[in-house]
């Protein structure tokens, strides 16, 4: 509780700084940011290229129902994020679209994950992977302004990188709490690191020939437990242990991203490639340079609530007005992976999903969501257990709802209900019911 207790201070801090500068309590309440301005400061430093903020989450999860044990967890993740527009700052418009992006974060708390004896993978809360202060990104992106006739039609990017956050491009999956939804994917629980621990040297490049269609690969140093607590994300020369188990990193992606219908509801499509080329055992016991997985994804916004058009004063709608589409409606979103059988713990996986903007009259910032996970283990894997005599590990899954009220454009607290289905995947022990609520503020 001392870390909710600092960000009380910090609100305090805020309001009571406010009251020395011609600024309102509304001003305030009604703002981007709980720091506020800066006293003019944060304008300043955005119109000269360089934007630094930070958010605060947490989630308050209870196991109230199955489970190992019927018991609370507390977790909670501080990012802090500097990005900078080269081009502002210096003043060059010779490096136009040259930017530069760094971040870092702490994860405290002990956290409701243990309490229910799911995998990693489909863990409650994601805030238990790389735990303490962990450096995250250093790297630099350039985005050509105009090629060719063409906007954006080559972006290229390196450094030291996560490259989770540039494949399999999901934002609606970061709205929902598990795990297996914000960051692991399925992927992380076949010895690729996917989620917002890993870091590594390396980068991708992307070209985008229309406003529709792209694609993309990236190449990195694959660094085996690269996303180790212990290295707080700074392994920067590899694998230090034994350097000749790095290998290489690749990832390849397409998409069309569509404006579908009068309303142009905007989708994407996209198929991709992973390769992790790291050395690895089969079940059998057979040795293995790398691990491959396919993935299909499919986004779409599948209704979207127009503006109210101009009104005179007798309240009807002015006919030469049509009412525009806003951010309101109502979005899908859909993962498939498929990976070898015989050297990955969960060859299939597919996780999807429904959020809703808006859903509530005079709510028109509350997201409301319902989402599905499944994997299933791998028949290879459970005939090695059952030779070996451990337990059989078959199938595990997630069903979770969520219905964020947004407090205020920095604020919002939202409450979270799981149901987890066989944790662990063995059916040794009974379906979770996890309730509670994770609450956010945006410095």
């Amino acid at each position: 509780m001392i870390k909710l207790a600092v960000v009380a201070l910090a609100l305090m801090a805020t309001v009571q700084g406010f009251a020395g500068e011609e600024r309102t309590f509304e001003t305030w309440w009604n703002g981007k940011y709980a720091t506020g301005n800066w006293w003019g400061a944060r304008d300043g430093l955005v119109e000269h290229g360089v934007t630094l903020g930070g958010e605060w989450r947490a989630d308050f999860l209870w196991n109230v129902d199955g489970g190992l044990e019927q018991r609370f967890g507390y977790d909670d993740d501080w990012k802090v994020r500097l990005n900078i527009d080269v081009a502002k700052l210096t003043g060059w418009e010779a490096v136009k679209g040259l930017s530069l992006y760094a971040d870092m974060r702490y994860r405290g708390g002990a956290g409701v994950n243990k309490w229910v004896g799911a995998s990693q993978n489909f863990a409650p809360s994601t805030y238990q992977g790389g735990r303490l202060w962990r450096f995250l990104n250093a790297y630099g992106t350039y985005t050509t302004p105009e090629l060719f006739g063409v906007k954006e039609l080559l972006t290229i990017s390196g450094g030291w990188q996560n490259p989770t956050e540039h494949f399999i491009t999901q934002p609606l999956n970061k709205f929902f709490v598990n795990n297996t939804f914000n960051s692991g994917r399925g992927l992380n629980a076949n010895g690729i690191p996917w989620g917002g621990s890993f870091g590594t040297w390396g980068g991708y490049l992307k070209v985008k020939p229309t406003d529709w269609y792209y694609a993309q690969g990236g190449l990195y140093l694959a660094i085996p437990q690269g996303a180790n607590v212990n290295n707080h994300g700074m392994d920067f020369a590899g694998y230090r242990i034994n350097p000749n188990l790095n290998g290489l990193y690749f990832l390849a992606e397409t998409g069309v991203t569509p404006k579908v219908g009068p309303s142009k509801l905007p989708g994407r499509y996209a198929a991709g490639f992973l390769y992790w080329g790291v050395e690895n055992r089969s079940f059998y016991g057979q040795n293995y340079d790398q691990r491959v997985a396919l993935y299909w994804q499919a986004d779409q916004q599948l209704f979207r609530e127009p503006l109210p058009g101009k009104s005179p004063s007798d309240g009807k709608q002015v006919a030469d007005s049509p009412p525009k589409p806003g951010d309101q409606g109502l979005s899908f979103f859909s993962l498939i992976n498929f990976a070898p059988k015989f050297n990955n713990n969960i060859p299939f996986y597919f996780h999807t999903g429904l959020v809703y903007k808006g859903l509530i009259p005079t709510r028109d910032q509350d997201q409301a969501g319902v989402a599905f996970a499944f994997g299933n283990y791998s028949a290879y894997k459970q005939v090695a257990d059952e030779n070996a005599g451990r337990p059989i590990q078959t199938y595990e899954g997630v069903l979770e709802f969520d219905y964020r009220v947004q407090i205020t454009k920095w604020a919002y607290v939202q409450p979270v209900l799981q149901y987890l289905l066989q944790p662990g995947g063995t059916g040794l022990t009974k379906n979770a019911t996890v309730i509670g609520f994770q609450t956010g503020v945006i410095f």
